[in-house]
Order: C-alpha cells, then structure tokens, then sequence
C-alpha cells in the first residue's frame, strides 16, 4: 500500500526550529510535487509550500523566509526546515504528493496522516 507518513512535529518554542519529513512508500511508478499544508484550530487547510520534481518551489506569505521545502528524490522524502516559529504557526502539518501512479490508469493524491507541531510562546 501506498502511504506518506510525516514525522519531526513536536513543541517548540517561539523562535526556535523544527524540521517535518515526509515519506512516500509503496509501489510507485511517478510522482510529480510535493508540498506541506498545514490547519489550525478553526481554520480550513492552507498551503504552506510546496515543490515540485524539478526543485521548483511556491510559499505562503506566512512561510516566506521562514520556512524552506527540500526533496530528496533518491528517497521520496520531502522535508520542511521551519525556523524562526511563531505560535501563529500552531497547526496539524500534513504532507501531500500530488499525481502518485501506482498502475497505467492510477493516478491519484496521497495525504499523511498529520504532525501536530504547537509553538509555545
């Protein structure tokens, strides 16, 4: 079975770091980008970043110079170094690979469970 299984959330405090790693494993033939959203407590999910195969990458304003996506393909892994944390960024992190095929007719998105990451401050 296909699955992503993120890990690195935990409590920090405000202005420290953290750093999310996301895995994809399974049967996989393609993948294309990856990405991290994030949702707060009475919020819908949003975009944190995201990056595509080619090393591309798109951020939130709110991520902006704070947060860098990498990838290592080798490893189907994708990661987020999170610094200078705010309680703001309080939220579930949830890592998506978008345009998984796992056979000639399926292609599809697959979502990790979640990485709770709580800024203290």
């Amino acid at each position: 079975q296909v699955q992503l299984v993120e890990s690195g959330g935990g409590l920090v405090q405000a202005g420290g770091s953290l750093r999310l790693s996301c895995t994809l494993s399974g049967r996989i033939l393609s993948f294309n980008t990856m990405g991290w959203y994030r949702q707060a407590p009475g919020k819908q999910r949003e975009l944190v970043a995201t990056i595509a195969l080619a090393g591309s990458t798109n951020y939130a304003e709110s991520a902006k110079g704070r947060f860098t996506i990498s990838r290592d393909n080798a490893k189907n892994t994708v990661y987020l170094q999170m610094n200078s944390l705010k309680p703001e960024d309080t939220a579930v992190y949830y890592c998506n690979a978008d345009r998984v095929r796992t056979g000639p007719m399926a292609v599809r998105d697959f979502w990790g469970q979640g990485t709770q990451v709580t800024v203290s401050s």
